[in-house]
């Protein structure tokens, strides 16, 4: 007899949220996690009263109803909107893409004006069918645009050049012709009030966490352990990397507490020139009003610099490469998985796919309720 009905590999959003479920279910769950942490990569640390996030910037946003009714039954969330701020060489812009941006570039006050100076710029770059970013980009908003505010900082992100990069990169970016800018076009936007880590307390409440532990250096016993696994870690790495390593970009984060109340007045600045080696300034404290968790103001702030690289075996992958040698890859490993009668794959590094936070639960839910319909 099994002592747990589910082990799962990882204490982050997908673990959690699958774990959340099977509990209320009636099932005995055991969660484990090698970090020293739960949340993944939306753990939130606390410093000087500010929720440091840890792993890079997490702004929660979504228009999946289910995903919002379910997640704020442990969590409530401010009124966070991002907005931010583009620096070219000390030009400041702003992001997304819109009428401001248009207007601080070249001095258009119309949405007219600003359409007419786009088209004018993709005619005289010859482009007519984009084929890859690089090309999408002028499309989208132009020569000047592309070259200060998108080329460096996503050669920067990438470690490619723009020409070598798909088209569909950015398309992601929003374009507006309007003076809004909320980067995000979602009916549900903010940060947990009390941080992420306090969120994922909320749903892990009741359910047996170990720490420490690394389950593929302990695989055998930690499977003795449970009638099936739910599995959240690199996929290929579960394989041991037996058909080659997927690949993925990864950040480093260079975090700095400050004797001062503010760095940059915002909460994320990018910095689009290729010049600076970083790609943007995180300042944490302004993820919610530069207040503590009980309103007052926070005399010291913490800012986070980040730089994009290359992923190596041994550190943290974050952005999955997927290209269409990456993808072909990932099916082989796919097919391996489906051979695996008793584990589940999921999540970022489970399903090899770039997920938002709303998409990751909205995984995990679904997950659960075809596992657990019984």
């Amino acid at each position: 007899m099994k002592q747990y009905d589910y082990l799962i590999v990882g204490a982050g959003l997908f673990g959690a949220v699958f774990a959340q479920k099977a509990k209320e279910a009636g099932k005995k769950v055991l969660v484990i996690d090698r970090r020293n942490h739960i949340g993944g990569n939306v753990y939130t640390k606390d410093v000087e009263g500010i929720h440091v996030h840890e792993y890079g910037a997490h702004i929660f946003h979504t228009n999946n109803e289910e995903v919002w009714q379910y997640i704020t039954g442990f969590a409530q969330f401010n009124r966070f909107t991002n907005s931010p701020v583009a620096n070219y060489h000390g030009e400041l812009y702003s992001l997304p893409f819109s009428m401001y941006t248009f207007n601080q570039m070249w001095g258009v006050v119309t949405p007219q004006e600003a359409r007419a100076k786009i088209e004018e710029q993709r005619k005289e770059a010859g482009i007519k069918e984009p084929h890859n970013l690089e090309e999408q980009a002028v499309s989208l908003v132009g020569t000047d645009i592309y070259e200060k505010l998108i080329k460096g900082y996503t050669e920067k992100q990438w470690g490619r050049p723009c020409t070598e990069l798909p088209a569909s990169i950015i398309k992601r970016l929003p374009v507006r012709y309007t003076f809004d800018n909320n980067y995000f076009n979602a009916r549900h936007q903010g940060i947990p009030m009390g941080g992420y880590t306090k969120m994922v307390e909320h749903l892990l409440d009741g359910i047996e966490v170990r720490n420490g532990v690394d389950y593929l250096k302990e695989k055998e016993a930690l499977d003795a352990l449970a009638d099936k696994v739910v599995y959240t870690g690199a996929i290929d790495e579960y394989f041991d990397y037996c058909l080659g390593a997927l690949e993925y970009r990864t950040v480093r984060f260079e975090t700095e507490l400050l004797d001062t109340g503010n760095f940059q007045g915002n909460a994320a600045v990018n910095y689009t020139d290729r010049e600076t080696p970083w790609t943007r300034i995180i300042e944490h404290k302004w993820f919610e009003f530069g207040k503590d968790d009980n309103g007052n103001d926070i005399p010291k702030t913490v800012i986070s610099r980040e730089y994009s690289s290359e992923w190596k075996p041994g550190i943290e992958p974050y952005y999955p490469v997927n290209n269409d040698r990456n993808n072909t890859l990932y099916e082989k490993y796919r097919a391996l998985a489906d051979k695996e009668g008793n584990v589940i794959f999921g999540g970022r590094l489970g399903e090899y796919r770039y997920y938002d936070m709303d998409k990751v639960i909205e995984r995990a839910l679904a997950c659960a309720q075809t596992e657990l319909k019984d």
